[in-house]
């Protein structure tokens, strides 16, 4: 797809109560060789702190940063998501979590590979804790690649023709092998699905589920490989405490094939 052609497109950012690493994300945000139309901060209850910071942001880049934020009742992060879809006005949805870094051609990777009939799922070399560390003491948002494990080592190499060849043959036919933090769709298409079931409480499948419903309704996956590089800072993993209700839930969007969730969107606020 041309650069003259690409579509409209919303940055997705969804966080809670770390500030230092939403900080080095916006940054990240901020260099890309194409920006997006706007950026949405979707808090699923953080403190004053993280406000704070994206107060500073939006008054210095005025109209490109819309912050939403909802009440800390537990781990939502479907509901938050849904608003921030809500709240989106272009015609491509970029979703990223606020613990990840991004390469500058992270938007120009995804909007090239959007095509219609197609959501894209991409890929994250994830940093170790002890270097976690320095990065964030530094602020550092060019992490050095040679301090990543080998284990996702290829994951923070860039490479353009190789990801076009590979767009629909990476992974082809495990369509659950995803990361929410680097995602992209239609927003047309999470539209007709109902966007993410808000059944989901606490860690565990939302976005597996609602990529499931796309699926079933038509919509194609596209792998997003030595493209669209993300380095997630380390953290420790979520509480999976309702992981068993919510592997369930999404066994069930498989085996029924449902398209269409009942408390989603239509329900946000």
């Amino acid at each position: 797809m041309k650069k003259s052609n690409l579509p409209t497109c919303s940055l997705i950012i969804s966080t809670y109560n770390w500030p230092d690493a939403l900080n080095l994300c916006l940054k990240s945000c901020l260099r890309q060789t194409i920006f997006p139309n706007e950026i949405i901060i979707a808090d699923d209850g953080s403190k004053k702190e993280t406000k704070n910071l994206v107060e500073k942001y939006m008054a210095e880049f005025p109209n490109l940063i819309q912050y939403i934020w909802q009440e800390d009742i537990g781990f939502r992060l479907s509901r938050i998501r849904n608003k921030a879809i809500l709240a989106s006005k272009s015609d491509y949805i970029i979703q990223i979590d606020g613990d990840v870094i991004l390469d500058k051609y992270f938007i120009e990777d995804h909007l090239t590979i959007a095509e219609e009939k197609y959501f894209v799922c991409g890929s994250r070399a994830t940093l170790p804790e002890e270097y976690s560390k320095e990065v964030l003491k530094k602020k550092t948002i060019k992490p050095n690649r040679l301090k990543i494990p080998l284990s996702h080592f290829l994951n923070s190499f860039r490479i353009p023709f190789i990801t076009k060849k590979m767009a629909t043959r990476y992974q082809e036919g495990k369509l659950l092998s995803l990361r929410g933090c680097n995602m992209s769709f239609w927003r047309k298409d999470i539209v007709a699905i109902n966007g993410y079931n808000e059944n989901y409480q606490g860690w565990g499948h939302e976005d597996a589920e609602m990529v499931v419903r796309l699926h079933n309704r038509g919509i194609k996956k596209r792998s997003l490989k030595f493209g669209g590089i993300v380095y997630h800072i380390y953290h420790k993993i979520n509480t999976k405490e309702n992981e068993a209700k919510n592997f369930e839930m999404l066994n069930t969007a498989l085996r029924n094939k449902i398209i269409w969730c009942e408390n989603g969107l239509q329900k946000a606020d």
